[in-house]
């Protein structure tokens, strides 16, 4: 899947002459969180969000400096912290050399880069000109269809050879001939010992995503080899 797949296109955005007013009012009328800031000709420079706008003197809301620290702060660094507390165009509260993304990227990278960057959408942008924006709740949305719902109907021999190789996939050797699997209706029962709680959940895990799977109960016990402490599973919810 690539990222052309999953965005919103045309992108919302605004440009950077345009007032913050404008720009708040169309976040909250599209209920984003931020918006690309296009140039007339629809080069990318910078991305407005509701951080941008959170420090203001308005609501008197600006980042308090002890004197101690305005030591350490230059001339510079006052005159930006001022710029964006006070100014009323997009331009000058925007965050600038914003991350962008092309449409053709495999949808991977998008969300590698938006973990990596810390941020909620990526501006998507072809031969200089934004063609889209690609955000986390636009993944969600890809998501979502693909996501098993069903329980497909299966023998349970099957179900339990499909959970074994799932297993054999995804756990370490050593762990995985530790976990029994037996399958009666659809319930599959996970049973054994384990070093590392995580494979415990792992293992259930796998067994979940397994079609024709009905419930899975996790008899599977954790014990800390070191401290000699032995944990049952979680309760049934």
């Amino acid at each position: 899947m690539q990222v052309k797949d999953v965005m919103t296109s045309p992108a919302i955005g605004i440009a950077p002459t345009d007032a913050i007013t404008d720009a708040i009012r169309l976040m909250l009328e599209h209920r984003v969180s931020g918006l690309p800031v296009i140039t007339p000709t629809g080069e990318l420079v910078g991305v407005v969000t509701e951080g941008d706008l959170m420090r203001r003197s308005e609501l008197d809301t600006e980042a308090a400096v002890s004197w101690f620290g305005n030591l350490f702060r230059t001339p510079g660094r006052q005159a930006s912290d001022y710029v964006h507390s006070h100014g009323r165009r997009v331009g000058d509260v925007m965050s600038e050399r914003p991350v962008s993304i092309w449409p053709e990227a495999p949808l991977r990278d998008a969300v590698m880069m938006l973990a990596l960057h810390n941020v909620r959408r990526l501006p998507v942008v072809k031969d200089d000109q934004v063609v889209g924006i690609i955000s986390r709740s636009d993944i969600l949305r890809a998501l979502l269809p693909l996501v098993p719902q069903d329980h497909a109907v299966s023998d349970d021999r099957n179900i339990r050879e499909a959970i074994l190789r799932e297993h054999r996939r995804v756990l370490p050797w050593s762990a995985r001939t530790l976990i029994g699997v037996d399958v009666a209706n659809g319930v599959v029962e996970l049973t054994g010992t384990v070093t590392d709680d995580r494979v415990r959940t792992a293992a259930r895990v796998a067994a979940e995503n397994v079609k024709g799977v009905v419930s899975v109960v996790d008899h599977v016990v954790y014990t800390n080899p070191y401290e000699g402490v032995t944990i049952p599973p979680p309760p049934l919810l």
